[in-house]
């Protein structure tokens, strides 16, 4: 409960206005039911006993009964309208900012982050547990409103008659008795079925992101299993849920009516006895059935106070994530970036995964303007050290230095403004080719063909139907493995940066076009500093410099053929595939010789 009202707390010092507003009307609801109770009462005691005692009713009396009932109606529909309008202007703009400030959370926080945390519970966060959180705040108005109501009935039934009202009263420790059960009843199976709302978002988005798998390797039924199992759990929790629910609102809605029927029983002894009129009978009794329906919001925010606490707790976890310790730091400094091709320098950088090391003191230099091409085995740290150079990641020891400045002492958004990545696996939008490269930027359509020049990639664009507003579908469905690999090129071209990194950027491109990219980058006319995660030949031979790396440590640096003279790990590697091709043709060469040998061997003995 302390937790729920501390929620609801929050909600109300950020949309202080509007819940004032939204209270007002619901206490102008409240007061002009209680209101209504003594209208009715008045217009019986005044208006319908004289008129079966007398035959006939004063006019005057008939028009004040009339006013008084219809006057009350009409401001408590306004109550009405107005709480209802303004709660739910109240309860959407927390939704929207809870959704906004989770997002920007995931924008801030480091890609390690995002890796220990499934996409579907992201996804959950953002949606179903930021809804969850601020159900309470529709009927809350209106549960102020019920106090407000509560007191003024209190006051009046008091005035009226003090036995009745002690009698009406009996209901409220019964009231608070049964949240008590229902809270603790409601409260763990509300966290369970919010935690599987999440994981059956988690499983249907791992299935639709692998659809292809799944497909090909004819999972179907698997998949469909997997899913199956966990809704079945999560229909089965909501059920749970649903049956508590059922069990505690008819038993709110009893209460009010029970203490009707404890009025009308006191209420007709003491009107036999004379201690009361009839008027008073009926106002404090249709006082009690009205309440019935308003105490009922009180249930309401009651009942979604476990959910929403579930949901806070969920949402809170995303935005109260530092990362500084266990994921990586998102800290900034204010230092600002130039324009010019910067020069690039990492300094006894060393990293973890857990209690793996896989990268050791590394340390080399870019000089600006200059192409150097990463090259090393599988598992040798390539990938982690490129997360570095972009600050996805920030590393445990060591720096990372662009013109001599720590990436971490840029100011937000300057490395993104300076280092532009371009992974293997490139990722498109289901928009325009323009839309896929600008991704929101102003760019001119000039900008954006001299960058597909540069990523060769302006050929098939301008043989597209449409040119830069074709359409290239969910992911780049609808072009080729290159193609989509050379706009992503192209959209890291078009923002300038100082530093270029292609992580194997171009291996599903032909050499030809290949050599061609990297020729037109070092070409530009505004040129930038590369650093090219490679594995082949010739895309290592174009490089001004190669860093062989080797179990997360620096083995060797220097130029392609240097490296082929000294080291033998690098020329294992990277003439790993001529040798095997090389092998492949003298074992054909064998094995027509054996043929050639067989038919002579065949010759002579015929």
């Amino acid at each position: 409960m302390r937790q729920g009202l501390r929620v609801l707390g929050v909600a109300i010092r950020t949309e202080k206005a509007v819940f004032a507003l939204a209270v007002l009307a619901s206490a102008v609801y409240g007061g002009m039911t209680v209101a209504s109770s003594w209208a009715l009462g008045w217009a019986t005691q005044h208006v319908l006993l004289p008129s079966f005692a007398q035959g006939r009713v004063a006019s005057g009396a008939l028009w004040t009964g009339v006013f008084l009932i219809i006057g009350t109606a009409l401001l408590k529909a306004f109550g009405v309208a107005g709480r209802r309008i303004l709660a739910g202007v109240m309860q959407y703009r927390m939704q929207a900012r809870s959704r906004r400030d989770v997002t920007r959370q995931y924008l801030r926080l480091p890609l390690s982050w995002h890796h220990r945390h499934p996409t579907g519970q992201l996804l959950s966060n953002a949606s179903a547990d930021a809804e969850a959180a601020w159900a309470p705040l529709a009927p809350l108005p209106m549960a102020v409103g019920v106090v407000v109501m509560l007191v003024t009935a209190a006051i009046a039934m008091i005035f009226t008659d003090l036995v009745l009202a002690v009698v009406g009263f009996l209901i409220f420790p019964a009231i608070a008795v049964l949240n008590l059960v229902y809270q603790r009843r409601l409260s763990p199976l509300a966290t369970r079925a919010q935690q599987l709302r999440a994981e059956v978002s988690e499983i249907a988005h791992e299935s639709f992101d692998g659809a292809l798998v799944v497909k090909t390797l004819g999972r179907e039924d698997l998949e469909t299993e997997r899913f199956l199992r966990r809704a079945h759990e999560l229909r089965d929790a909501n059920i749970a849920v649903g049956r508590v629910r059922g069990l505690f609102d008819p038993m709110l809605e009893a209460l009010p009516t029970i203490g009707v029927l404890a009025v009308l029983a006191v209420g007709a002894l003491r009107l036999s006895g004379g201690s009361i009129v009839v008027g008073d009978l009926i106002q404090v009794a249709y006082l009690f059935t009205l309440l019935a329906f308003p105490i009922r919001a009180l249930g309401w925010v009651l009942a979604e106070l476990p959910r929403s606490v579930v949901g806070w707790e969920r949402v809170q976890a995303v935005l109260e994530a530092t990362g500084s310790m266990e994921y990586g730091s998102v800290d900034h400094g204010a230092a600002t970036a130039s324009s010019a091709p910067a020069a690039l320098e990492v300094r006894g950088v060393s990293y973890r995964y857990g209690e793996a090391e896989v990268l050791h003191d590394v340390t080399f230099d870019v000089p600006a303007g200059r192409t150097v091409a990463l090259v090393g085995p599988t598992g040798s740290g390539k990938s982690t050290l490129v997360q570095l150079l972009v600050r996805l990641v920030d590393p445990d020891a060591g720096q990372v230095l662009l013109d001599g400045v720590d990436l971490r002492e840029l100011a937000y958004g300057g490395v993104a403004q300076s280092v532009a990545l371009v992974p293997q696996q490139t990722f498109l939008f289901d928009d325009t080719v323009r839309g896929n490269i600008a991704l929101g930027q102003e760019s001119a359509d000039e900008d954006v063909w001299d960058a597909l020049r540069l990523a060769q990639a302006d050929g098939f664009v301008a043989r597209l139907s449409d040119g830069l507003g074709a359409r290239v579908g969910e992911r780049g469905a609808t072009l080729s493995g290159g193609q989509r690999q050379r706009l992503a090129l192209a959209r890291a071209i078009v923002r300038r940066p100082r530093v270029l990194v292609l992580d194997d950027a171009t291996s599903s491109v032909d050499p030809q076009v290949e050599a061609r990219i990297l020729y037109g980058l070092r070409d530009a006319a505004e040129t930038s500093t590369v650093v090219v995660v490679a594995y082949r030949l010739a895309t290592i031979a174009l490089a001004d410099e190669v860093v062989y790396l080797d179990h997360g440590r620096v083995v060797d640096r220097g130029t392609h053929e240097e490296l082929l003279a000294r080291c033998q790990g690098y020329r294992n590697l990277v003439t790993a595939y001529e040798r095997e091709e090389a092998e492949r043709a003298a074992i054909d060469v064998l094995a027509e010789d054996e043929e050639v040998l067989a038919g002579e061997e065949e010759g002579v003995s015929a």
